[in-house]
């Protein structure tokens, strides 16, 4: 798999709660060098890239991030305002407290009134598998489908534990067929990158690819 093929799958993320313009625009000079998938900035600097940079990138960004316990009302606003400025992907996370009170209904809900929210843009669920039991993972698989989100995605990067292969694999068995795979967190090797693309997944979020892949930090 050649580096050009990898790019092209990778959501090229800065999500640190301290980036500076200067992180992101180093970001976003880098997607429109290497061709990457997207970028994954948070919300506050949607605007000043779709400014800067126009169709050169495509953005993407967070919802209820990290924890994902704000109210659906809260993440639909998010959601709108993200699109209204500028962004063409949302990666949204679960209410985990639902999963773990057994609501699954109302995850479902959640996910169904983002999906509304997005239209025709893409929408990732996060589910931070280092939370969950295999049993709730399933589950989450289940209702991700059911919900027609675009992706299932393994994590945010700020839990307890990232992307593994064996959560792919579990993924890859119980999504339905609408439904692509993200993996994200703690993705560190190349062997990492070519790992995840080889088990299936159309995404990978991440900020070291291009240092992996061409020696440049």
């Amino acid at each position: 798999m050649d580096n050009q093929e990898i790019f092209s799958h990778i959501d090229h993320t800065q999500l640190k709660p301290y980036a500076a313009w200067q992180d992101i625009k180093k970001l976003c000079d880098e997607a429109v060098e290497y061709k990457t998938a997207s970028v994954c900035i948070p919300p506050c600097y949607i605007s000043r890239v779709h400014e800067t940079y126009g169709d050169k990138v495509n953005i993407c960004t967070v919802v209820g991030f990290p924890l994902g316990y704000q109210t659906t009302e809260a993440k639909v606003v998010e959601t709108r305002q993200a699109l209204a400025d500028g962004a063409s992907e949302i990666d949204m996370v679960i209410n985990i407290t639902d999963v773990k009170n057994g609501h699954f209904d109302k995850v479902r809900e959640e996910i169904c009134a983002l999906r509304e929210a997005c239209g025709s843009h893409i929408l990732k669920v996060i589910v931070e598998t280092c939370y969950l039991t295999e049993e709730e993972k399933i589950k989450m698989c289940e209702v991700v489908t059911e919900a027609k989100a675009d992706f299932i995605k393994t994590s945010t990067g700020f839990g307890t534990g990232g992307a593994t292969r064996e959560d792919i694999k579990l993924f890859k068995e119980h999504i339905g067929s609408g439904v692509k795979m993200k993996a994200a967190g703690g993705v560190k090797t190349k062997e990492d990158l070519e790992a995840f693309l080889d088990l299936g997944c159309e995404r990978i979020g991440t900020s070291s690819a291009i240092a992996l892949l061409t020696g440049n930090s």
